[in-house]
């Protein structure tokens, strides 16, 4: 009884955004263009080498960068490591749960390392202490404390948050004096999903949970584009994509003005 009438609730509510969707609003009201409130604070995590919290809307995230010395890839050896990792706390949602990651914190982590990774946001090969034997690897761990929609956003901001104020520890390691971690580019992810024909972005977690599909777009500084990511099952036709493609590059520049202020 209580699956059917959470069923029931489900389709009311679909049929209530869905219907707000075909006049043109959304539940918040919101522009279909627009984002929620973001704030970022940085700092948040003492012994972290570089910390942020990011609130975006309803969606709450902690990221923390780690950094020490390691071995470089082999393929690799003049250059420094970045291992990132996401993980959703079950107290964030009723749908997460303990033991290993699941597949979305895995996708998750996967787009927001790719879009610093193509970005070339950090300038690896300042991270080689000495070429083959010694590098400093970065470890970036998000975590998700509140779900409201669009963790993919809100993990992204804080990656970039946290490694723009994160230092390279190396009085710690005595490898010289500490430095701040060399960022020469700033990736910003913006998140659109499609539903019934509409195009909106930041989606909230309900407009998510009825979306036909959804697309990530990262960009650069100069415009160009670092990483995308689709995942749902209904298609977006090309002019859509070239929408979203558009309208994501403009919104990150506007997004990107949220750092001047850390």
């Amino acid at each position: 009884m209580k699956s059917m009438s959470n069923e029931i609730m489900s389709e009311l509510r679909k049929d209530y955004i869905y219907n707000l969707m075909i006049k043109g609003e959304r539940e918040d009201g919101r522009k279909f263009d627009e984002y929620r409130e973001i704030t970022i604070d940085t700092n948040v995590i003492e012994k972290a080498e570089g910390s942020a919290r990011v609130k975006l809307g309803d969606t709450h995230v902690v990221v923390g960068v780690k950094i020490q010395t390691g071995t470089p890839f082999p393929d690799t050896p003049d250059k420094g490591v970045i291992i990132t990792n996401l993980e959703l706390i079950p107290l964030a949602s009723p749908v997460f749960e303990s033991g290993p990651p699941r597949e979305d914190a895995i996708e998750l982590a996967r787009v927001v390392d790719r879009g610093i990774r193509e970005s070339e946001s950090i300038d690896l090969s300042k991270l080689c202490i000495t070429p083959g034997e010694k590098v400093w690897m970065v470890f970036i761990d998000v975590h998700v404390l509140d779900d409201g929609g669009n963790i993919m956003d809100a993990a992204s901001l804080g990656a970039i948050a946290a490694l723009m104020t994160a230092k390279l520890p190396a009085q710690k390691f005595g490898v010289g004096e500490d430095t701040p971690v060399p960022m020469r580019d700033v990736p910003v992810a913006v998140t659109a999903v499609e539903i019934g024909g509409a195009i909106m972005l930041d989606p909230s977690l309900d407009e998510q949970s009825i979306s036909g599909t959804k697309l990530t777009v990262i960009s650069n500084q100069d415009g160009g584009l670092s990483g995308m990511q689709k995942s749902g099952v209904s298609p977006l036709t090309t002019e859509q994509i070239n929408y979203i493609v558009d309208i994501s590059i403009e919104k990150a520049k506007e997004l990107r003005e949220k750092f001047l202020e850390i």
